[in-house]
This record gives structure tokens, C-alpha cells and sequence, in this order.
């Protein structure tokens, strides 16, 4: 069972910590060969100047365990040393001069007010690997010897520095699944439990920290966040834009991008049932966007990560390494201008956006944020491809004005008023069992929302009220109209077609009639019948909803698909209608998320962020009973006449919701 930790700061719930990830500002990863005292601590006193509260930082594993094979005849291993000397019985094989310089690190972190995550098996680093001589032919994730000398130095490393203060967690290392293949969740489990237990024997009062990236939830990857929050305390997302699947296709100051952080936050968090912290976030230097603009990224997506219970940002990292001139620096483009602080202490706009930031939330005393309320329950599927319909669901929720959180098709059913099953893919997507238990919540007053990527759902006909006529390819995208659209038109592609006639069920979008002319003669063809692909239909006292594209991952590979001008966020408010009807604020603006946040006085604190990279205007509809007003940066409460609000350009804006009558229920859906 793992240890709960609710004064760590990583940990406890709806705290929020600033931070970046660090090397020295004069040699990068050779800080611990060509260690310089002065420069380090020059570096953590302007962090800590400038606003950072937390470093992540990395003993780099060769250069704390500087391990050599001897080898014999035909290359056969023969002995394990200390460079050219016998190890000596019981040792872990670690540089104690190495050993001295962190030491320096974690005792000036404390004198700065600084706080440390410690990535432990730093055998990964800026697209180059780095593990002791002794280990390299060896896969060090499963190698038995490389396994045995990684819990040595883990646990030697962890009992000589557990008692300095300004450590505040152990972080299993750095994207530990890049050091090598693993055949089988069971391996990934395996060494993630080794590492671990290692911690935990000789420290358990801080959190263990997961420090991987791409994780998923299902049988797509070996590496599972299921997995991961039960063998860690903190899991962790390294959010670039550039290298995670659909993110890199809109402008980084989008909502696409500007999103991409708390959703994934989310969905490891919520999956897990373990906080999650955004530990690697970062533009990647100027040839992805101008300085003002980074300034602008990294604002809005304080204000999500913060609203929306992801309990931090580090950014990647602190200095500008352009002077250096070895690898990974001298080959790899990506990590070169990088930094909070350029290579001659010069500070960055996004540097003083992140003081900027932790300074308001500290002076208004909200640092500590009670969790946002959450009205849906998006479940994911096997066979799908679960990032790209989490990311879609997660956008288009907030675009419909309601939030959701995450579970995965096997887990325990939550509570919910609403069910969505994005995209669901393929004939064995989940079982009976869990089919038979939502519509079971529909029969009790639930709404159930599925849609589908060429599913194989049965039993279903009945259920949704309509059947299936035949089944074929599309060659072509097409459009759909209804009337929640209004005027608009959405469109849609897919690789099959659904002919449908509805029997019990509603079609409340349909394909638009297409007029074409015979191939060869070009005679008139008359216009098809609309064909039914958005269906709603009473369940007991609940409803059903099926869509018969696979809506959200054809917008996470859409260019553009959650733009100021885009409707497809309409089905979702459609879906949603019954949650929305019952909140006490609503939001005409989908290019602006709302959060609820409840404070002891009975008061609410309503976060409500402008996602986009132009200023917008919301207008925000109250219920009756309630008064909305502005939270100026002094603390200064101002009400909203008319209950309008401009808000800038990837921004945020703290607004106070007040029952002016007693009598007024508050109710978040």
C-alpha cells in the first residue's frame, strides 16, 4: 500500500508548485565532471529570485556510478570494477566526489528557499543515452546485473541524502522507458516496482515520483498508467507539443496546444487515481515561436494546470545551452535555446510570466485550490486510439462549457450524470458486463453518450432505437446537418459507412443530401435520402446518444478543428444539455473554459480562461439568485454589469460567485 503524503507539496490536493528542471548554466550535463561551486549556486539564488519554487535535478548515472566489465577471452564478462580498482565487499559502486557536489546542491537549495525532485537512474538525457561503460551492450531495464546495480546505487543514494530538508521527493529517473525495450507491461511493472521498493526501504516519508512520459491506459502500450499509479506516488507528463501525437498541427498559443498539458494531466491522473504533475513542458527554443508568444503559452497554461488540479509546471529548463559544444547540444537542435534564462543571465519573457503568476495566486492566498467540480465521465476503450479521443473529449467538453474527468473501461464504474464512450473502435472494445452496467445507470436517469469508429456494440439496436441497414467504405468525407446546429454544417469522415432507420430513436443530425450525376451519360441522379448518424433516444429514465462517426479522433487529426469558427463542440453541448441547464454560470464562448472552485464562506471562485490567442468577449448567463464579479489582482471584488467579461489573449480571469439570495440551491450538474 503506498504511503500518503498531504503536506508534501507535490501531493496534496490542489496545491501548486512553479518550478523548471536544471543543469548548471556552464556545462549542462557535464556539470558533475566540470563541477564549478560558484556558478551553481550563482544559478539557484537567480531561479529562486525570479520566482521558481522547485528544481527537478539529475545525478547523472555514470558519473555516480562510474562502473567498468573486465572482460576475458572471446569477450566473455569477467569482473565488475571501480574504473581500474577491485570493488570493495558491500559497495554500491559509487563516486563519492560526485556524491560531495550534490551534496553542495541540496544544502544551497535550502539556503535559497528551494525545493528538489532528485531523478534517480538519469540514464536518459536530451536524446542521448547515458548508463556506466559496464552497462552498455546490457538492456538496463531488464538485465538482471544492470537491475542489481541500479537498486545498490538507488539505495545507497536515498540513505545518504534523506535527511536534507530541501529534498521533497525521489523521482524514478529521467523517461526511464527510453533506456531500453521492455517485451510486456510485466517488465515495465517489474522495474518500476524494483526501483521503487528501492526508495521506499530507505525513505518512506516522500513521495516516488514516476518521471515517465507517453504513457497510455490500455493494451497499446507496455508502459500503462494503471501501472504506474499503483507502484508511484506522483505521475508525471512531459507535455511538448512537437513530439506528442496531435498536438503539433495548430499554433502553440491555440487551444489545442494551450489544453494539451491539462488534458493529458488529467487523464493520467484520473486513470491512475494518483495526483499528476506537468514535470517537462517547454516551447523548445525559437524556431516554434517568438519570446512574447511563449510568454503567452505559458500563461494559459498555468492558469489550466493550476484550475484544474494538476498540481504543477516545471519547465524545460533553466538556462540556454547554445555555448556548449558537445552532445547531445551539438547535435540535437531541440535542446539548445531552451531556457528560462539565456546562456548570460538574461531573463525570458516566460520566466517573468511564471513570477508573474505565482505571485497573484499567493497574494489572493489561493495556492491551494479546492479541486474543480466535474459533471461527466469520459471512458476509454481497448482497440482505440485512447490519447487522440481523451485529448478530443477533454477539449470539446470544456469548448461545450462542462468539465470531465477520466476512467478506463475496466476500472470501477464511477457515479456520473453523463457517460461519454469517445470514438469506440473495433469488437473488443469491453465487455457485456460493463455494457449491461450503463445502460443499467441510463435506466436509472444517466445520459450514455457512444460514439463510433466502425464499432461492433451488441446487444445495441434496441437499446439506441435504430437499425442497421447495411455497412460499407466512404471515398469521401461528407456533411451533417441538424437542428442544434442552426445553420452551420459539420464535416465528418470515416472508413465506413452506417445506412440507419430509426425505429424508437430521434435522428437529430443527419447526413446533408448529395446531388451527383452518373459517371458516364451525366444525367441527373436524384438527391439520396438523409441518412440518420446522430441519434438520441429515451433509456428508462435516462438517455442514450450514438453518433456514428468516430468524432473525436478524426479532430485530433483535424488542423484547426477546435478554432473560434469551429461548431463541432455543438454536439457535446447537445449531449450535455441537462448538466448545463442546472449550472449556476454558463458560457456562450468556446474558445473560454470555466472551473467551479467552492471556498469555506459558501462563496464559489470561478476560474474562467481565454484559451486562444486573441482577446475575447464572453458573456456569461446566471442564475437567477446569484451575483457574478471580478477578482482584480489587489483583491478588489468588482460586479459584472450585464455579466460580460473581456478577457486578453491567452489569459485568465478570477470571477467570485455570490448567492444574493439565501434560498438559490448551488448546483455544478
Amino acid at each position: 500500500m503506498k504511503t500518503s503524503f498531504p503536506d508534501n507539496r507535490l501531493t496534496a490536493t490542489g496545491n501548486f508548485v512553479i518550478g523548471c528542471n536544471y543543469w548548471a548554466s556552464h556545462a549542462g550535463i557535464r556539470m558533475w565532471k566540470d563541477w564549478q561551486a560558484e556558478t551553481v549556486e550563482a544559478d539557484l539564488m537567480q531561479l529562486a529570485s525570479e520566482g521558481i519554487e522547485v528544481l527537478r535535478v539529475f545525478p547523472l548515472w555514470p558519473d555516480f556510478q562510474p562502473l567498468h566489465m573486465m572482460y576475458s577471452a572471446l569477450g566473455k564478462p569477467w569482473q565488475l570494477r571501480y574504473g581500474e580498482h577491485i570493488l570493495p565487499p558491500d559497495s554500491a559502486g559509487v563516486d563519492e566526489e560526485a556524491m560531495n557536489h550534490f551534496s553542495f546542491i541540496a544544502d544551497t537549495a535550502e539556503k535559497h528557499g528551494l525545493s528538489l525532485v532528485v531523478g534517480l537512474v538519469t540514464g536518459w538525457m536530451s536524446g542521448r543515452l547515458f548508463v556506466p561503460p559496464a552497462f552498455e551492450r546490457l538492456n538496463c531495464l531488464t538485465d538482471p546485473l544492470a537491475l542489481k546495480w541500479q537498486i545498490r546505487f538507488v539505495r545507497h543514494f536515498v540513505k545518504n541524502f534523506k535527511d536534507y530538508p530541501a529534498i521533497i521527493a525521489w523521482d524514478l529517473g529521467n523517461e526511464c522507458n527510453c533506456i531500453g525495450l521492455v517485451d510486456s507491461p510485466e517488465a515495465a511493472w517489474n522495474w518500476t516496482h524494483s526501483i521503487s521498493s528501492a526508495i521506499r526501504i530507505e525513505d518512506d516519508s516522500r513521495p516516488v515520483v514516476s518521471g515517465m512520459h507517453s504513457l497510455l491506459p490500455g493494451s497499446g502500450s507496455n508502459w500503462r498508467i494503471q501501472d504506474q499509479g499503483e507502484l508511484t506516488d506522483l505521475l508525471t507528463t512531459h507535455p511538448y507539443p512537437i513530439f506528442t501525437p496531435h498536438c503539433d498541427r495548430d499554433p502553440i498559443n491555440e487551444i489545442r496546444n494551450t489544453l494539451h498539458a491539462t488534458a493529458e494531466c488529467a487523464m493520467y491522473r484520473d486513470i491512475a487515481g494518483t495526483p499528476c504533475l506537468a514535470e517537462e513542458l517547454g516551447t523548445l527554443g525559437p524556431t516554434n515561436c517568438n519570446e512574447k508568444i511563449a510568454a503567452d503559452y505559458i500563461r494559459t497554461v498555468l492558469f489550466s494546470l493550476w484550475a484544474n488540479d494538476c498540481h504543477g509546471l516545471l519547465w524545460w529548463c533553466a538556462y540556454d545551452q547554445e555555448h556548449l559544444d558537445f552532445a547531445p547540444y551539438d547535435h540535437n537542435g531541440h535542446e539548445r535555446e531552451l531556457g528560462l534564462i539565456r546562456s548570460n543571465r538574461e531573463i525570458k519573457p516566460v520566466l517573468i510570466e511564471m513570477g508573474k503568476f505565482r505571485r497573484k495566486i499567493e497574494s489572493l492566498g489561493l495556492k491551494t485550490l479546492i479541486p474543480t467540480k466535474q459533471q461527466a465521465v469520459c471512458i476509454l476503450t481497448d482497440d482505440q486510439d485512447s490519447w487522440g479521443a481523451a485529448y478530443s473529449s477533454y477539449v470539446l467538453a470544456k469548448q461545450a462549457g462542462f468539465n470531465l474527468r477520466f476512467s478506463y473501461h475496466d476500472q470501477y464504474l464511477p457515479e456520473a450524470q453523463l457517460y461519454m464512450l469517445p470514438s469506440v473502435s473495433g469488437a473488443k472494445s469491453f465487455s457485456t458486463y460493463f455494457l449491461k452496467q450503463l445502460f443499467d445507470k441510463a435506466r436509472g436517469g444517466a445520459t450514455v453518450y457512444f460514439s463510433s469508429n466502425d464499432s461492433f456494440i451488441d446487444p445495441f439496436q434496441k437499446e439506441f432505437g435504430f437499425e442497421v441497414l447495411t455497412r460499407e467504405r466512404r471515398n469521401v468525407p461528407t456533411s451533417i446537418s441538424g437542428g442544434f446546429l442552426c445553420d452551420d454544417t459539420l464535416e465528418l469522415s470515416g472508413e465506413f459507412k452506417l445506412s440507419i432507420k430509426t425505429t424508437t430513436g430521434e435522428a437529430l443530425a443527419v447526413e446533408q443530401k448529395i446531388n451527383v450525376r452518373a459517371t458516364v451519360s451525366m444525367e441527373p441522379v436524384e438527391p439520396s435520402e438523409p441518412n440518420p448518424v446522430f441519434i438520441r433516444t429515451v433509456y428508462g429514465k435516462g438517455t442514450l446518444y450514438y453518433l456514428s462517426f468516430s468524432l473525436e479522433t478524426y479532430l485530433a487529426q483535424k488542423k484547426g478543428a477546435f478554432d473560434g469558427t469551429s461548431k463541432y463542440y455543438k454536439i457535446y453541448s447537445n449531449v450535455a444539455s441537462d448538466i448545463l441547464k442546472i449550472l449556476p454560470v454558463q458560457n456562450n464562448n468556446p474558445s473560454i473554459g470555466i472551473t467551479y472552485h467552492e471556498l469555506p464562506d459558501g462563496d464559489t471562485i470561478i476560474v474562467a480562461i481565454n484559451y486562444s490567442s486573441k482577446p475575447q468577449n464572453a458573456v456569461f448567463t446566471v442564475k437567477d439568485g446569484f451575483l457574478l464579479s471580478r477578482i482584480f489582482d489587489d483583491g478588489r471584488k468588482m460586479h459584472i454589469e450585464n455579466s460580460t467579461i473581456d478577457i486578453r489573449e491567452n489569459d485568465g480571469v478570477l470571477l467570485v460567485l455570490t448567492r444574493s439570495d439565501s434560498n438559490s440551491p448551488l448546483n455544478y450538474g
